[in-house]
């Protein structure tokens, strides 16, 4: 039964590994062409916010993975540096999927009181509130090499909690919303990052819950089920690796190869230019 255990952690942790390096290279794709060469709208900006936050995430995924393994054990810090990635990416998809369900539902209202720089304001602000949310409670519960505060650990778990559960169910509400909203009852042409927040919201909850639960219940599960963490960091190395999966499929056109920087553009570059006044033109034509 140990070498079996043995051969399973090695096998998930190449795994593990070589979904994280090889996915390195497509969200770098996306940052370089998104960030330099594609014209950013109000969505855009999200999208290129969400992918530097999966970068963080895998990237500290490999390189503490292999930290751990030439050392021959494990340190929560390294844990806890990692979550600080998967977490601000929550934080944005749950806005990303939120606005563009607001901009379908309620358009005109949208619209017309829509301040200029609400992206790159809203991403910044989760940036920085994301590092107290996660240090906090891993301070009180002794993951940060310090003594564990029982009553403290307790409530700022409760609250970290709570926080991660809320923005995993406005990403799902809202992607939710939008894909009933689209069949249903709007009359405009689908809006350019629908199947990407939709895809995003299935990957989430098929995904990236397994590495929220370790989060909230990780001395419970290491005593009761040894074998999740490794399961829960491929599954999160998944879920971020596998947005620009989404992003090259949604822009891919039959025909001939076209350019890399074509297919993000296609599937990406929203195009809206925002007004002192809000949106020069309707989102949904877009």
């Amino acid at each position: 039964m140990f070498g079996l255990w043995r051969t399973f952690t090695s096998v998930v942790f190449y795994v593990t590994l070589a979904i994280g390096l090889g996915d390195l290279v497509g969200n770098g794709l996306v940052l370089w062409h998104l960030g330099l060469h594609i014209r950013k709208g109000p969505f855009s900006v999200y999208v290129l916010h969400l992918a530097a936050a999966d970068f963080l995430f895998l990237g500290c995924q490999v390189a503490f993975s292999i930290v751990q393994a030439a050392l021959g054990s494990e340190d929560t810090l390294y844990f806890v540096v990692t979550f600080m990635g998967f977490a601000t990416g929550l934080w944005l998809l749950a806005a990303l999927s939120l606005e563009l369900c607001l901009s379908e539902v309620f358009p005109a209202c949208y619209q017309g009181h829509r301040p200029r720089h609400t992206s790159g304001v809203l991403c910044g602000l989760l940036w920085a509130l994301t590092p107290p949310a996660v240090l906090l409670p891993a301070n009180a519960c002794g993951l940060l090499r310090g003594g564990v505060r029982l009553g403290a650990c307790v409530r700022y778990h409760a609250a970290s909690i709570t926080w991660l559960l809320s923005l995993a169910c406005v990403a799902w509400g809202a992607s939710l919303v939008l894909a009933l909203w689209v069949a249903c009852c709007s009359q405009r042409p689908r809006p350019r990052l629908y199947s990407t927040v939709l895809g995003s919201g299935l990957l989430l909850l098929l995904c990236g819950l397994p590495y929220g639960l370790y989060w909230s219940l990780r001395p419970l599960l290491n005593l009761l089920l040894p074998m999740f963490c490794p399961l829960a960091a491929l599954l999160a190395c998944v879920h971020a690796s596998a947005r620009p999966l989404i992003y090259f499929t949604v822009g891919r056109r039959p025909g001939p190869r076209q350019p890399l920087r074509m297919v993000l553009q296609r599937a990406l570059g929203d195009g809206a230019q925002l007004g002192a006044g809000g949106l020069s033109l309707p989102l949904g034509a877009l």
